[in-house]
């Protein structure tokens, strides 16, 4: 592997692509740092410092600390997240979307300019709903949040905050198309990648201060890198289908004849589910904190981390949004038609309709088995804050989200070392170009 980021460097579109993702993610964690006017910033931390642990805590974790800050970052890339959800469930809904979905680049262009309409929308919502609850919020010592509450204050943040998620969703636009792809993820990674730092911290100072013992920080280390490993493993997993090519005769030539796979991936959703739950999880929950009636703020306690409702419903929108999202990337009748088309069918099984089911049939097998990975390997820091009153972040949805994007990261680097005959990532030997 070092030998592939060595020959990344000589590649110099790659190098290119490279340097550039790297200055938007400097950009943007620049861009955390930069406050909203009308906050009293000293009482916004000590607020913070009181919702280490809680709702408010997991919302600063996708936001890379912006929230904390109360930066123009602060309400992340979420909203995007949330309107790319309800058009995908849409597109199943109204047939001029699943249309446009099936129009390749031009209607794939036209439904993001549609996420990018209720990206800002969400935006705006959000912005009144967190600028009203904010001039409400008092922090430790008594004092509000707010310098100068009023419509002059809500007006300012609500653009400034619109403002800064039209800004990171461009970031990522831009990662995607020149740097080397996954914008939007790496996005989200930089933000958690930055937070860890101070989790390991924090972690040493709950140890220092006899909170938590050496042993349990020991078992918590190893914890994470068995975590780590696993989600390797399972996301390099694949269910092999065996498929065999019929020999067909053209003119003199013999074509066809040799035996095949089909790859199913155990995980084929990667890290969207978790992170789909997560955002719809946080849209509401987000309106309920900064709310003064009683039931919202009830609702609010429910869905907090660590609530048993909370547990129940991210892990039903897990399992769902896994089948989802599958179903989304992977069409089961249309890889049996291509099969047939092209002279392929798997062995005991009749071409066609019976191998869409087939195939149909392993897929949702495996995809129950990645969704429920996918639970166990997001509810660990409910665990590990049950029963070790460990840093939120510590293993789960966090370490997925790091772990799944690197490698995805890696498999880009690696096509674009392999298709320009450099030995990268693989450990086979070199590839070698033709000889002028």
């Amino acid at each position: 592997m070092l030998s592939g980021f060595q020959n990344a460097a000589r590649v110099p579109e790659l190098k290119r692509r490279l340097l550039f993702t790297l200055a938007m993610l400097a950009v943007y964690r620049l861009g955390v740092h930069v406050p909203t006017p009308g906050i009293d910033r000293h009482a916004m931390a000590a607020f913070f410092e009181q919702q280490k642990g809680n709702l408010l805590g997991f919302l600063n974790l996708f936001s890379g600390g912006a929230l904390e800050q109360f930066s123009v970052f602060s309400l992340g890339i979420m909203p995007y997240i949330s309107a790319s959800i309800i058009l995908q469930l849409l597109t199943v809904v109204f047939p001029y979307l699943e249309r446009l979905s099936k129009e390749g680049e031009v209607g794939r262009r036209k439904i993001t300019q549609y996420t990018r309409y209720g990206t800002v929308v969400l935006s705006i919502i959000q912005g009144i709903m967190i600028s009203v609850g904010l001039e409400g919020t008092r922090g430790p010592g008594g004092f509000g949040l707010v310098l100068n509450p009023g419509w002059s204050f809500r007006l300012m943040t609500v653009i400034t905050l619109t403002s800064g998620t039209a800004f990171i969703m461009w970031l990522g636009e831009q990662i995607t198309e020149r740097g080397i792809g996954n914008g939007i993820s790496l996005i989200i990674f930089a933000g958690i990648v930055a937070r860890l730092p101070s989790a390991a911290g924090t972690m040493l100072q709950f140890v220092r201060e006899g909170e938590i013992g050496v042993l349990v920080a020991l078992l918590i280390t190893v914890l994470t890198v068995v975590v780590v490993g696993v989600i390797i493993f399972v996301e390099r997993g694949q269910r092999r289908i065996p498929v065999q090519y019929a020999k067909r005769v053209v003119g003199r030539k013999m074509y066809g004849g040799q035996s095949s796979h089909l790859p199913l991936k155990i995980n084929t959703a990667n890290v969207i589910p978790p992170i789909f739950a997560s955002s719809i999880l946080i849209f509401p929950a987000t309106l309920a904190q900064f709310s003064s009636f009683t039931w919202v703020q009830a609702v609010s306690s429910s869905l907090a981390p660590g609530q048993w409702l909370h547990d129940i419903v991210y892990v039903a929108l897990i399992i769902f949004f896994a089948f989802f999202y599958t179903a989304v990337v992977f069409n089961p009748v249309d890889v049996a038609e291509n099969m047939k088309k092209f002279g392929g069918y798997i062995p005991g099984i009749r071409p066609g309709q019976k191998t869409a089911e087939f195939i149909e049939r392993v897929l949702s097998r495996i995809t129950l088995s990645g969704a429920i990975y996918l639970s166990i390997v997001s509810l660990l820091p409910t665990l590990l804050i049950g029963q070790f009153n460990v840093p939120f972040f510590f293993g789960g949805t966090a370490l997925l989200i790091v772990v799944g994007v690197a490698l995805d990261t890696v498999a880009q680097m690696e096509t674009h070392l392999i298709s320009r005959n450099y030995e990268g990532f693989m450990k086979r030997g070199r590839l070698r170009g033709r000889r002028g």
